[in-house]
């Protein structure tokens, strides 16, 4: 006699994934708070990591793109190679890849000021002219403190992002799906 188990519904399912998501996120944020030297670490791991994916991925596309012409295909390749040496540096020399992470944040946040002022000065943007500027002389100050003290700015990512993972799960762990059971007896309730 074959003995056959229900499918867990997918109530179970997704609450099982929301758990799981949200402990992840509490575990990353505790870990880069207890032990934010390794957390840096690995983010300049994955940075090195993610230039040598990004510069084979480049490469692939200049080999085997028909869509593009030749001179940008050359171009292409040309930046995969390149894109994979800076990622084997950066693999090679973890403090300084943190360091170049951190300028290019800090020119990512100047640029987006900039833009942001340009919005703001002739209209072409969703905000308020006045909040469009200001946003970006906030964002142009931020960049110029990461460059001026970059260290400390990826430090600070680290601890602010640790409690910013810890904020999430506990948020994701309130956003729970209602049970099986519990969505019986509110639909009996509501009846």
């Amino acid at each position: 006699m074959a003995v056959t188990t229900a499918a867990p519904s997918p109530v179970v399912l997704e609450r099982g994934f929301v758990i799981a998501t949200a402990i992840s996120a509490i575990a990353l944020g505790v870990a880069a708070l207890v032990w934010p030297g390794a957390t840096l670490i690995t983010v300049a791991l994955l940075f090195g990591a993610y230039l040598v994916v990004s510069g084979i991925f480049r490469l692939v596309i200049a080999f085997t793109s028909d869509s593009l012409s030749t001179g940008i295909r050359w171009f292409v390749g040309i930046m995969g190679v390149l894109i994979i040496i800076a990622g084997i540096i950066a693999l090679n020399n973890l403090a300084q890849s943190l360091l170049v992470l951190a300028f290019v944040i800090g020119f990512g946040w100047i640029f987006d000021g900039v833009a942001a002022i340009a919005g703001g000065i002739t209209g072409r943007t969703a905000l308020p002219r006045w909040l469009s500027i200001v946003s970006g002389v906030i964002s142009i100050i931020g960049g110029i403190v990461i460059f001026t003290l970059p260290g400390l700015a990826i430090v600070t990512f680290v601890i602010f992002g640790g409690w910013i993972l810890i904020a999430i799960g506990v948020a994701t762990l309130f956003s729970l799906p209602p049970k099986k059971g519990a969505e019986v007896a509110t639909e009996a309730a509501a009846a």
